[in-house]
């Protein structure tokens, strides 16, 4: 049997997107495994992405879908913003409710979606967790409160940073240029560091004026992405708790540009910004 799958992106963070429910056109293939995921996330002889994206039925009649998310490398994740609005856009496309909202049911807590017009989604990202034991970050002495700066030794540098979780574990560093920011090698020596149990997504911000943030994520399970919503969404937290931002931030990175909303990194987090459907296909 052939199955449809979309492949679908969100400021060029990209997506395989099938839908497993009765209507999606993928009902009744089998649930992807992690093998299939990292197949499948082959950019040379798969389809290529940096996430999957699994539509499951819900049992609760006001869930459009139960959502699961597996990364390049076959490892779930909790969250993905940027998926969240992907998955926005196709629920748009395939009713034909421009305009529409839709609540799903994420890994980890339920989240609206809504289809603002043309390519524009938004999604309610919950509101940012800093206490340690819940990003889950690693006892770090008198220093591990919450909201507070973090100081790591990594090969003989120290690295200061943020530790925050949007529903999945999220460092923030802030640089004065993230066109040099060593993202590769500090990125992953924070992240392979034991300091998140869970490991987590590495984010650079440079902070451009209060309204304006500049920002690279390398992201646990797929490496460096061209945008990360839910990577967004923890920076301008961070950076709005720490009063270095506020209101509605515009968020530039590599593939475009997302805008993110909270009230002093306290209240809830929601994103915004682009989505595209690329192609349909089919997968056997």
């Amino acid at each position: 049997m052939a199955w449809t799958f979309h492949k679908m992106h969100g400021a060029g963070n990209d997506f395989m997107l099938l839908d497993l429910r009765p209507d999606g056109g993928a009902g009744g293939a089998p649930t992807p495994d992690a093998d299939s995921a990292r197949r499948w996330a082959d950019r040379h002889t798969g389809i290529g992405f940096d996430q999957l994206l699994v539509l499951h039925p819900s049992e609760r009649p006001e869930v459009a879908a139960r959502i699961e998310i597996f990364n390049a490398d076959g490892s779930h994740a909790e969250q993905c913003g940027n998926g969240m609005r992907a998955i926005g856009l196709y629920l748009a496309r395939q009713s034909g409710e421009a305009g529409g909202a839709w609540l799903l049911q994420g890994p980890v807590a339920d989240i609206p979606v809504r289809h603002e017009g043309g390519d524009q989604v938004s999604v309610g990202m919950g509101r940012a967790e800093y206490d340690p034991e819940k990003v889950p970050l690693e006892e770090m002495g008198a220093r591990a409160e919450p909201g507070q700066w973090f100081s790591l030794d990594l090969d003989g540098a120290a690295v200061r940073f943020g530790a925050l979780s949007m529903g999945n574990p999220h460092a923030v560093i802030e640089v004065d240029d993230v066109a040099t920011a060593p993202v590769e090698s500090v990125g992953r020596a924070l992240r392979d560091s034991g300091a998140f149990p869970s490991s987590c997504n590495v984010g650079f911000a440079q902070v451009l004026d209060p309204g304006a943030i500049r920002l690279r994520v390398l992201e646990r399970g797929s490496g460096e992405t061209l945008a990360c919503g839910s990577g967004a969404s923890a920076a301008v937290a961070w950076l709005a708790r720490q009063g270095r931002v506020a209101g509605k931030v515009r968020v530039e990175q590599g593939g475009g540009t997302l805008w993110v909303e909270t009230d002093g990194g306290v209240g809830p987090v929601t994103l915004t910004g682009p989505a595209v459907h690329v192609f349909e296909g089919t997968i056997e």
